[in-house]
């Protein structure tokens, strides 16, 4: 197997677990070099050798055999349905974001301070200037994060700390993937505005209109090339 080197993803070591498959180095029913075997001819962590696996067992490509090892049950490329899952997680990510962020909005309009409001005109900057995907989802986040700083919502604001990590790395995917769109510049901007002009319904509404679009191109994605449930 061709070397994906320690600091590969585990996307990257099933796509090429799945080549093995797909070329028949290993026939269904027969069984995968061990775990550590792998580790060494991938040039990978154990822990994403053994989460990849994992991905491939639940697929059902694969088959583990408690004492005797992993075996290959199918070799269909698993990318399609891999790629519906993710869709799937990123949809229910987004979700949440949406149910947060709109009363988020609704309480930092009324409750926002000038400082918030530098802060906000700032992180937004930030935000249209962000060239790679993984800056625009660290922006993006940091903008929403603040957003619920200036609702003044103790529990809101612990809640959302629990969100941003996967909040980020779903906006890195949203952002890297051009069948999805995103609420651009300016339904950002017009978020900033009804909070700003201290407007709670306007700015609910604003942001309800920053993620709907991704969710619809969620959905239909997801709907057209069948739900992964």
């Amino acid at each position: 197997m061709r070397v994906v080197g320690r600091r590969s993803s585990v996307d990257e070591v099933i796509a090429a677990l799945s080549e093995q498959l797909a070329q028949g180095a290993w026939a269904p029913g027969e069984r995968i070099p061990t775990e550590q075997d792998l580790v060494a001819e991938l040039g990978v962590s154990r822990a994403v050798v053994r989460e990849a696996v994992r991905a491939l067992v639940q697929l059902g490509c694969l088959e583990a055999r408690q004492g005797a090892g992993t075996f290959v049950v199918s070799a269909a490329d698993p990318t399609p349905m891999l790629r519906q899952l993710r869709l799937a997680a990123l949809r229910d990510v987004f979700e949440v974001q949406l149910a947060y962020d709109v009363q988020a909005a609704r309480l930092a309009a009324q409750r926002r301070e000038d400082a918030d409001v530098a802060r906000l005109r700032e992180l937004l900057d930030r935000r249209d200037r962000a060239a790679s995907p993984e800056e625009f989802g660290a922006a993006d986040v940091e903008f929403h994060s603040a957003v619920v700083d200036a609702a003044r919502n103790p529990l809101l604001t612990e809640m959302y700390r629990y969100l941003r990590e996967r909040l980020r790395e779903s906006l890195v995917a949203l952002r890297a993937d051009s069948a999805l769109s995103e609420g651009g510049p300016e339904a950002h901007r017009a978020l900033f505005d009804a909070i700003s002009g201290r407007d709670p319904e306007a700015a609910a509404r604003a942001a309800q209109a920053v993620i709907e679009p991704c969710l619809t191109s969620l959905r239909g994605v997801v709907d057209e090339r069948g739900t992964a449930q």
